[in-house]
């Protein structure tokens, strides 16, 4: 548990030396930790915690990060000029997956977690970055360099986990809970994919793979 909470206050800093070196809208420092903390749940799981453990500083997590949200105390997290409540689905996230399905379908815990942080937190950062075809959906603004990197790294994460524990995953499951994840990120808004999308691959991932 040290660990893990050396990781994450590592990566708060790492995020707030990045803002105050000039990222001033602050999307690269909130997705630096977006990222970062997806590694969380690996750890947990190959440290071997415990479900109240992990479900009881996932209530305090997300409970500070409602309050951080509403006085922006982090601005390294939380100030990104729009309104959005994806730190708090984040901690919300991990803490409802873990309650339902730790220990024994951790795989599937990590793959939702993995996909929300890596695959969207890459989609993020490269959509903003790159010049491409946009559109708009429920007030969100979406790209095709974002959507494709979303796509790709959602499905080199779970082929990664997949052979990291052994797991048969043919193509067309791969492709069917990529997929999902992408059209969730696409209807989510206000952050709520942080919420929507690694609740749909866990629960996919946990009926197709055994």
């Amino acid at each position: 548990m040290l660990i893990i909470g050396s990781w994450i206050a590592s990566l708060l800093r790492i995020a707030d030396l990045v803002r105050q070196l000039g990222d001033n809208d602050g999307e690269l420092s909130r997705k630096i930790v977006h990222i970062g903390t997806a590694a969380t749940i690996p750890m947990a799981w190959t440290f071997g915690l415990s479900k109240i453990l992990i479900v009881s500083c996932g209530i305090v997590v997300t409970t500070l990060t409602l309050i951080n949200h509403r006085w922006r105390l982090l601005k390294s997290i939380e100030d990104i000029g729009r309104r959005s409540f994806g730190t708090s689905a984040y901690g919300l996230s991990i803490t409802l997956l873990v309650a339902l399905l730790w220990p024994e379908r951790a795989d599937a815990v990590t793959a939702g977690i993995l996909v929300m942080g890596i695959g969207d937190g890459c989609a993020g950062l490269i959509g903003r970055r790159l010049n491409s075809p946009r559109w708009t959906l429920f007030g969100q603004t979406k790209s095709l360099a974002g959507t494709v990197t979303m796509a790709i790294a959602s499905g080199l994460c779970l082929i990664v986990l997949a052979l990291s524990t052994q797991a048969a995953i043919s193509v067309p499951t791969l492709l069917l809970i990529s997929g999902s994840a992408v059209v969730l990120e696409q209807i989510s808004f206000a952050g709520i994919d942080n919420l929507s999308v690694p609740i749909g691959v866990a629960l996919l991932w946990q009926q197709l793979i055994r």
